[in-house]
């Protein structure tokens, strides 16, 4: 089951998938790439309002390990770097935020 999604769980700030630290996610807000790549990456399940999670690096840094729709997909980071999300807020960070 697939919990609800409100703006509240997310911050207005944007970035690349690139740019994404282990533990941290977001949702696709736009792909981009060439032609031939940005059909991959949309065929692969890269698509707009799609939540993804940076689940690991490799060591030297490239690729990377994500999951979304409920499987795992590893992707060059020269790639990711053509999908721009909205960074996902945390919920403790919402929580300290509403309390100030």
């Amino acid at each position: 089951m697939e919990e609800k999604i409100t703006v509240k769980d997310f911050l207005s700030e944007t970035t690349t998938l690139d740019k994404l630290s282990v533990g941290e996610s977001g949702i696709i807000s736009e792909v981009g790439g060439e032609k031939i790549l940005r059909h991959r990456l949309l065929d692969m399940g890269l698509t707009p309002k799609t939540r993804v999670f940076l689940k690991k690096i490799a060591p030297l840094g490239d690729p990377i390990e994500l999951t979304l729709r409920g499987y795992e997909l590893t992707l060059r980071k020269e790639d990711a770097a053509q999908i721009r999300i909205i960074k996902e807020q945390k919920n403790s960070q919402v929580k300290k935020e509403d309390e100030e």
